[in-house]
């Protein structure tokens, strides 16, 4: 029996809550769920912390695959990043942190092994088989909603699903304000992303919460990168141009804080979040600065192109091996045979191989080009 004061101790931060924040009893869920001494939200993060995906972070390109300089970032600090920086935000603002969280640990879980360059390459194969648009916040949503858990998932929140598909910070505004949605417009919406290749741009969170992790996500990697980039000699901090400078400043430190600052600045009090347009321009221009000096020279030419043949053999692999049943096959014996009788039901045998692919670690993909190609 859990005591009734200590129930009262873990909603206590609901009193402290803007009027419009999404509060716990708000949260939505599709199943019943087991009543224990945590809040909504609060279980919602317990449940991706202890997924398999999130373990997977560890060996997941952010930006630069396979250095050897061991300070420079994987998927698992960047996912950090943005959950201490959206945190940081919420709490001043007065939002649910716990949904912050929530929804800032989990909104990479999808993303493929090799960052954004293998995501270019599932999406390319996804298509050719007729399969839909791959995105990678699609995917984390998909994940979660039904593969964690054998094929179950995880039972989370529609907030922080919606959350989640709806942070794509590549997609940078000057003003976040959230969608009102039913869990029925919450569906249309992931549905229609695979088939209409526009709908991630107009895609709008259904909490402030949301919006809050979506700014913080473009927020946690623009510095990071810029630091990660100068340690591996690719820029020098000379080089960021001064127009940018001169409003963020060149350390990661000062383009968090002035960002941090400039939202709760213009957004406290408010039904949405916003930057001012001297930060709003200075962060679109740092964006730019970013992908033609950094992202373009993370993988040559002729490193994209051994990566997207290993991809493809990989995945015709694969899907010969569900095909004849290849119970050597991990694709077969250590994922699908453990899955629900639902999960297999319900997809192509393609949709099965993106998924586990989608799901690898950098490593763990060579290991498995090496063991097919007998090296």
């Amino acid at each position: 029996m859990i005591k009734e004061e200590l129930k009262e101790q873990m909603v206590k931060h609901n009193s402290f809550l803007s009027e419009y924040a999404c509060k716990d009893e708000d949260a939505i869920y599709l199943e019943e769920r087991d009543e224990d001494l945590r809040t909504n939200f609060f279980r919602d993060i317990d449940r991706i912390l202890y997924s398999l995906a999130f373990i997977r972070y560890q060996d997941k390109t952010q930006v630069f695959p396979k250095t050897e300089n061991d300070h420079v970032s994987k998927r698992m600090i960047h996912v950090q990043l943005v959950s201490k920086i959206a945190r940081t935000m919420g709490r001043a603002l007065g939002l649910n942190e716990d949904l912050i969280e929530a929804a800032a640990l989990g909104h990479d879980l999808g993303h493929t092994p090799f960052g954004h360059q293998g995501e270019q390459i599932l999406n390319e194969i996804s298509l050719e088989h007729n399969e839909g648009y791959f995105n990678h916040n699609i995917e984390s949503v998909r994940l979660l909603m039904n593969i964690e858990n054998y094929g179950k998932g995880l039972n989370l929140s529609i907030q922080v699903l919606d959350a989640i598909m709806c942070h794509n910070g590549e997609f940078l505004l000057g003003l976040y304000e959230p969608k009102e949605k039913t869990v029925e417009d919450f569906f249309l919406e992931y549905e229609r992303s695979y088939h209409d290749k526009d709908v991630l741009v107009h895609l709008k969170p259904m909490t402030l919460e949301g919006c809050i992790v979506r700014i913080s996500d473009l927020i946690g990697y623009l510095g990071r990168d810029i630091d990660d980039a100068i340690r591996l000699g690719i820029i020098k901090r000379k080089d960021i141009p001064k127009d940018i400078a001169n409003v963020l400043g060149v350390t990661t430190k000062d383009i968090v804080n002035t960002c941090i600052m400039d939202i709760i600045n213009n957004s406290y009090k408010k039904k949405y979040i916003r930057l001012s347009d001297d930060v709003f321009k200075a962060i679109l221009n740092l964006k730019k600065f970013n992908y033609q000096y950094i992202y373009s020279k993370a993988m040559s030419d002729d490193e994209a192109k051994d990566l997207k043949n290993k991809f493809k053999i990989l995945f015709e692999t694969y899907l010969e091996d569900i095909k004849t049943n290849n119970k050597k096959s991990p694709i077969v014996k250590s994922y699908l045979d453990k899955m629900i009788g639902e999960y297999k039901e319900n997809n192509t045998n393609e949709r099965i191989v993106l998924d586990y692919m989608a799901g690898m670690t950098d490593d763990y993909l060579l290991r498995e080009y090496a063991r097919i190609m007998g090296e």
